[in-house]
């Protein structure tokens, strides 16, 4: 694993997956994990007013972004290492979405790093697989994966509906475009089998945080809460991206890196 680049670093394993990490702010490191589809950039632009506070690291996962590469399968197992290793000597980890499942990964393989972890609606489908509404979106994701339309801009407006998301404005961009085909080829979610019992041993401070939108998510959520003695936060107004709420999202997440940042 070889790390390089100023104004970013970069993570290699195996010479070809790599990650990219952006830098912002001053105080404690807060590291940015980003789902499906959208990179860090679209992710988190709403949380660059905690840069007063915070270090924001901002990370592309490999395929995105300014980690953009040809021939790159979205993956979570393959992602959380690298995730883990840009963890340094200690940070705070905030996952969404898919990211939310890498997140959880990385917090396992190095849970003396996490000094807390936040998960934004995590697609960790497994942990709650047998609920009614989470099985019915799994099947609703691979019914799509298998016979959605070719046209990305067709596949996407599904993809967010399903997912609760506003649908990108048309034509997609050529970012958007390359993540619309990372999403269609990423290793799914739910076959991910997240550790409970190694992450609850851990005692790693967590918030975790629904935007009260849809069972299926407030299934998953439910149940981390409940495995993992987590902390909750219900942010509505903006589906499955509750960090683009801003401000109450924010306020939300800077009260609980303080109080676990003290607690440590």
């Amino acid at each position: 694993m070889a790390v390089a680049a100023a104004g970013g670093v970069g993570v290699t394993v195996d010479g070809e997956r790599r990650l990219h990490v952006r830098r912002r702010g001053t105080g404690p490191e807060v590291v940015l994990v980003h789902g499906s589809v959208s990179d860090a950039a679209m992710t988190w632009a709403e949380q660059q007013p905690l840069e007063r506070d915070w270090t924001l690291i901002y990370v592309d996962r490999p395929g995105y972004g300014e980690a953009a590469a040809p021939d790159v399968r979205e993956d979570f197992a393959l992602d959380a290492p690298l995730v883990a290793a840009a963890l340094g000597d200690g940070a705070h980890l905030v996952g969404h979405s898919y990211g939310g499942v890498v997140a959880l990964l990385a917090a396992a393989e190095r849970p003396q790093a996490v000094q807390s972890l936040t998960l934004v609606e995590p697609a960790a489908f497994d942990v709650a697989r047998r609920h009614p509404a989470v099985a019915a979106l799994i099947e609703q994701r691979r019914e799509l994966l298998a016979t959605g339309p070719q046209d990305p801009e067709a596949y996407m407006r599904e993809f967010a509906r399903q997912v609760g998301v506003a649908a990108p404005p048309s034509p997609l961009s050529p970012s958007g475009l390359r993540g619309v085909r990372l999403a269609r080829a990423a290793r799914p979610a739910w076959e991910a089998t997240i550790p409970l019992r190694l992450l609850r041993a851990a005692r790693t401070p967590t918030l975790v945080v629904s935007g009260d939108h849809s069972r299926a998510y407030d299934a998953v959520c439910s149940t981390l809460v409940e495995a993992l003695d987590a902390e909750s936060a219900t942010i509505p107004g903006a589906g499955h991206d509750a960090q683009k709420t801003g401000e109450p999202f924010n306020a939300a997440l800077a009260a609980f890196l303080r109080s676990a940042s003290s607690a440590g």
